[in-house]
C-alpha cells in the first residue's frame, strides 16, 4: 500500500475550561496579530424546531440582536463597531452561532456582550413583530424573488427525508412565522439557550489565565439550567430512488439536485473524509471527473458541483447529512442523460479506481483551502467552537490534514460504490423564467 502523503498541519495551543453553570470554553491563543475572535454556539438549529414553527430558530437568532435587560436595541452593534470590530450570527441545521472579531484590547467588551444576551435577551412584542418583518423580507429577497432561491437546501430535504425535523423548510413558511408568539420565544430561550447547551470559543491575541478570569466574571453568574437532551434524528437509508420537481418562476434554465445519504459524519468520521475527497474528485476544478465529462466533453451542463452538508460545510452537521450533486443545464430533456453520466463516473471510480496522482492532487488542494480558511481569526474561532460542539473535540481541526492523508484510494472507491441510483433523491428544478 502506498505511504500516506505528508501534508502540512496547523498547530494550536488549545485550553479547555468549563464553568459551574455548564458553559464549555475553548481558548486558542495566537499573538501574531492584535485581534481576537469571540464565538458562542448554541446546540439548537433548524432540526430542533417543533412542528408548526418552521423557521423559528432563524427568527430567534434575529431576536438575539434586539437588546437585553442591560442594553437597548442596536447598542450591541454600536459597541462592536465603535471598537473597530465586526459581528454576525447564523442559523444552521444543528446549531446557531453568534460571533465578533475585535481588536484584542476590546476582548472583555466582546465577552460582556455575548454574556449579556445569553443572560437576558429582550423578547418583546415590538421586537418580535419587527424581526418577523425582517425575516419575511429576507425570504422574499433570497428565496421567492430570485432565480434558484433556496435551491436546493430548502427543497431537497423534503425529498430525501421523512421526519419533520429533517425535511421541513428551515427558512419557514409565512403562516408559521406569523403565528409565533413571545411566549414561544421565551420558551425557546429557556429550553435551548442555557449555558450548558453552548460552547464559547475565544482565539487570537489573548492571555489564557486573564481570559478565563474575564469569562468567569461575565458568564459565571448566569443561572445554571439543564441542557435539553438532544434526540436522535437518524432515519433509515433510502432503498429506492425518489424523484420530485420544483418550479422556479425566475430561473432561466433547468437545474437538478441529486442527494445521497452518507455515513454518520460524527460516528464514522473517516468515512466522511472519504466522501469529502470523492466530492473533490468529481467536481473540483477543470480536471475533475464530472467537469471533464459533462461540461467539457458532452456539453450537457453549464456547471456542476458536489458537496456534503446542506450549506456545503461537511463538518457542519450530525447524522443524517447529505452528499449533494447540483447542476444547471440548458436542455430540459437532458436530465436522464445527465444522471446516466453521473452514474457511469461513480461506477468508474468504484470499479476502475483513480488515476495516478489524482487523490494526492485533490487532497493537497483541499488541505490548502482548509489552512487558508483558518488564517482569519474569526473563521478559526468559529471552527474551534463548531468542532467542539458537533464533534466533541476542537483539536480535530489541527488533525484534519493527517486524517485526510490517511484516507486510501480504496476508501474513496467504496464511497463512490455506495452512491447508487436506488439510494438517491432527485429534485428537478423546472425553469419558467425564460418564458
Amino acid at each position: 500500500m502506498p505511504r500516506a502523503a505528508k501534508l502540512p498541519a496547523p498547530s494550536f495551543d488549545i485550553t479547555h475550561h468549563t464553568l459551574g453553570n455548564g458553559l464549555r470554553v475553548v481558548l486558542a491563543p495566537d499573538p501574531s496579530a492584535p485581534v481576537v475572535g469571540v464565538a458562542v454556539l448554541y446546540d439548537v438549529g433548524i432540526r430542533s424546531e417543533p412542528e408548526g414553527r418552521t423557521g423559528f430558530a432563524h427568527l430567534f437568532e434575529h431576536l438575539m440582536f434586539q437588546g437585553s435587560a442591560t442594553l437597548e436595541k442596536l447598542e450591541h452593534f454600536r459597541y462592536v463597531q465603535s471598537s473597530g470590530g465586526t459581528f454576525n450570527g447564523s442559523t444552521h441545521f444543528d446549531y446557531t452561532n453568534y460571533f465578533e472579531a475585535l481588536p484584542s484590547n476590546a476582548l472583555e467588551r466582546g465577552l460582556f456582550l455575548e454574556a449579556d444576551r445569553m443572560r437576558s435577551p429582550r423578547i418583546t412584542e415590538e421586537n418580535l413583530a419587527n424581526q418577523l418583518d425582517v425575516v419575511k423580507n429576507e425570504i422574499r429577497v433570497n428565496v421567492l424573488n430570485r432565480p434558484y432561491g433556496g435551491f436546493p437546501w430548502i427543497y431537497l430535504p423534503a425529498v430525501m427525508f421523512d421526519t419533520f425535523a429533517n425535511s421541513h423548510n428551515g427558512y419557514g413558511g409565512f403562516e408559521d412565522l406569523e403565528s409565533a408568539t413571545t411566549d414561544d420565544a421565551k420558551d425557546f430561550f429557556r429550553r435551548y439557550y442555557a449555558p450548558a447547551n453552548a460552547v464559547l470559543a475565544v482565539a487570537g491575541d489573548l492571555d489564557v489565565d486573564d481570559t478565563i478570569a474575564m469569562i468567569e466574571k461575565h458568564f459565571g453568574d448566569i443561572t445554571k439550567r439543564t441542557a435539553p437532551t438532544r434526540p436522535s434524528f437518524a432515519e433509515p437509508a433510502l432503498s429506492a430512488e425518489r424523484r420530485d420537481t420544483h418550479t422556479d418562476a425566475h430561473a432561466p434554465i433547468p437545474a437538478v439536485a441529486v442527494g445521497y445519504r452518507v455515513p454518520d459524519p460524527v460516528g464514522d468520521f473517516d468515512a466522511l473524509l472519504a466522501n469529502i475527497l470523492l466530492a473533490e474528485v468529481l467536481t473540483d476544478g477543470d480536471a475533475s471527473r464530472l467537469q471533464r465529462r459533462l461540461v467539457q466533453r458532452d456539453h450537457l451542463v453549464t456547471d456542476i458541483g458536489a458537496y456534503i452538508g446542506e450549506f456545503g460545510d461537511p463538518f457542519d452537521e450530525r447524522d443524517p447529512t447529505t452528499f449533494t450533486i447540483t447542476a444547471h443545464y440548458p436542455d430540459a430533456g437532458s436530465l436522464d442523460a445527465l444522471l446516466r453520466a453521473v452514474d457511469e463516473e461513480l461506477e468508474r471510480v468504484a470499479g476502475v479506481g483513480l488515476e495516478p496522482g489524482e487523490l494526492d492532487r485533490v487532497r493537497t488542494r483541499l488541505v490548502s483551502v482548509l489552512l487558508r480558511d483558518l488564517d482569519a481569526v474569526i473563521s478559526r474561532t468559529l471552527e474551534l467552537a463548531k468542532f467542539q460542539l458537533v464533534h466533541g473535540r476542537a483539536e480535530l481541526i489541527a488533525e484534519l490534514p493527517g486524517r485526510l492523508a490517511a484516507v486510501r484510494e480504496d476508501d474513496v472507491r467504496a464511497a463512490a460504490g455506495a452512491l447508487r441510483p436506488d439510494r438517491r433523491a432527485v429534485l428537478e428544478l423546472i425553469a419558467e423564467g425564460a418564458k
